[in-house]
C-alpha cells in the first residue's frame, strides 16, 4: 500500500491543458495568388498592415466550437458549422501569426485535414516551398491531404448548407474511392515529402466548385525536376492511369456491344496491374500486364437475347477494348506530352534492373518520353447481377 501511494507521486497530470472553448481549431487550408478581401483591405486602410509581398492569399477554416451556444441569437438555419478567415502576404507563418493580432482564440493546426492549392499558384510556386511550413510545423499531422483545384481554393471550403464542414466533405469523398475510378488515393503530406525529396513526378487530385458544391475532376501533374504544376488528366486519363497503376479500388467501365452499340456497363469487382521492365541488348522495355474481374451491372441488349458464352466473350471484348482505349490515352498524353512518369514505371526498373536505373534516374521523365511500352489487357466477367436472363 506504501509502494502504490509513492507511485501516485511519479504520475503525470493535465498540468498543460487548453479548454477548447479557448483555441480556434482549424481543419482545412486554401493557398490562392494573392488578393486581398474588403476586410483586409478596410484594416489596412486604418494601419493594420505590414512590411510584405501580396503573393498568396491563405484561408483557414475552423470549427465553429460557439455554434447555437448561449446567448447565440443567430436562428439556427442561418447559423453554419465553421468559420473562414483570410490572410494576403508571402509568408506562411507569418500570416498565421496574423490571425493572433485579428483573433481573440490562438489558432491550432493539430486536427488539419486538407490543404487545398488553387491551379495558378502551383504554376508559378514550387509545390515543396507551398508545403514547406506545413512539413515542418509539429503540430500539423502528416496525415493532412492535399489537392489542387482550377477554381479558386477558399471555395472549396464554402458550402450553402448550415451543417456541412467542407473541409470534412472533401476527405469524405476520397472514402468513395472503391466506387470509382475517378477518385484517387488520397496523397498526403507523408507521401508527397519523399516524392518531393527524391525529385520524382506526381498527381494530385484536382477539385472543381460552384456555388458551395464541389467535384473530384481529374487530376494535376506535377514535374519532379521543377516541382511546379505542368497541366492536368482529365476524368477518362485519370480512369486510365488508375487501371495502369493498379491503383483503383473498384469503379466502373461504360461500353458499347460491337453489334448493337447498346450501353454495357461493367463494374470492376478487382483489378490488378504487374509493369515489367525489360532490359535486352542494353534498351529498356515495359510490359504492363492488367487484369480485371467484375459483373456487368447494366445492359440494354434487348430481353429476348439469350446470355451465353458467346454473348460474354462479346461483351467481354467490348470492355476490354475500352480499357486499352483508356490506357492507351493515358500514356499517349503522359509520354508525348508532358513526358513525365507519375505511373511508377521508374519504380519497377530501378527495383527490377538498379543497374540500368542509376544512370538514368537523374533525366528519368525523359528517359521515359522515349520507352516503348506494350498493354496486355484481361477482362473477365463473374456475374450479371441478380437477373434473371440466363
Amino acid at each position: 500500500m506504501l509502494i502504490s501511494a509513492a507511485i501516485l507521486f511519479l504520475q503525470t497530470g493535465c498540468w498543460s491543458k487548453d479548454e477548447i472553448e479557448d483555441l480556434s481549431i482549424y481543419i482545412g487550408m486554401a493557398l490562392d495568388i494573392g488578393e486581398q478581401s474588403k476586410v483586409e483591405k478596410a484594416l489596412e486602410k486604418q494601419g493594420a498592415g505590414y512590411a510584405r509581398k501580396k503573393a498568396m492569399t491563405f484561408t483557414i477554416q475552423i470549427i465553429n466550437e460557439l455554434k447555437g451556444g448561449k446567448g447565440d441569437k443567430t436562428p439556427a438555419a442561418e447559423q453554419k458549422a465553421y468559420i473562414n478567415m483570410s490572410e494576403t502576404g508571402d509568408s506562411i507563418f507569418e500570416m498565421i501569426r496574423e490571425f493572433s493580432t485579428r483573433m481573440e482564440r490562438p489558432v491550432i493546426g493539430h486536427h488539419l485535414k486538407v490543404i487545398v492549392v488553387n491551379e495558378k499558384l502551383a504554376r508559378r510556386k514550387r509545390m515543396d516551398q507551398l508545403l514547406d511550413f506545413f512539413l515542418r510545423d509539429n503540430d500539423i499531422r502528416p496525415s493532412a491531404v492535399v489537392f489542387i483545384s482550377k477554381s479558386k481554393a477558399s471555395h472549396t471550403l464554402e458550402t450553402q448548407s448550415s451543417t456541412v464542414v467542407p473541409a470534412f466533405r472533401l476527405l469524405g469523398i476520397t472514402d468513395n474511392q472503391y466506387r470509382s475510378l475517378k477518385i484517387m488515393s488520397p496523397v498526403t503530406l507523408a507521401k508527397l515529402e519523399g516524392k518531393m525529396h527524391a525529385g520524382m513526378s506526381y498527381v494530385l487530385q484536382n477539385v472543381v466548385s460552384a456555388k458551395g458544391e464541389v467535384a473530384f475532376s481529374g487530376a494535376a501533374v506535377i514535374k519532379g525536376s521543377s516541382q511546379k504544376l505542368i497541366g492536368f488528366l482529365n476524368e477518362k486519363e485519370l480512369v486510365g492511369l488508375m487501371l495502369l497503376s493498379g491503383q483503383g479500388k473498384g469503379g466502373q467501365i461504360k461500353a458499347y456491344h460491337e453489334e448493337r452499340g447498346e450501353v454495357i456497363s461493367y463494374e470492376i469487382k478487382k483489378l490488378e496491374s504487374k509493369i515489367n521492365a525489360i532490359v535486352k541488348n542494353g534498351k529498356v522495355t515495359f510490359e504492363v500486364e492488367i487484369e480485371t474481374t467484375g459483373r456487368v451491372m447494366e445492359e440494354w441488349t434487348p430481353s429476348e437475347l439469350e446470355i451465353n458464352e458467346a454473348f460474354t466473350k462479346q461483351t467481354e471484348a467490348a470492355v476490354k477494348e475500352e480499357i486499352e482505349k483508356l490506357v492507351l490515352s493515358t500514356l499517349a498524353k503522359l509520354q508525348d506530352k508532358y513526358k513525365t512518369d507519375v505511373a511508377g514505371f521508374g519504380q519497377r526498373l530501378r527495383i527490377q534492373h538498379p543497374k540500368v536505373w542509376e544512370p538514368m534516374k537523374k533525366d528519368w521523365d525523359e528517359e521515359f518520353s522515349q520507352i516503348p511500352v506494350t498493354i496486355h489487357i484481361k477482362s473477365k466477367i463473374t456475374e450479371y447481377g441478380a437477373t434473371s436472363r440466363r
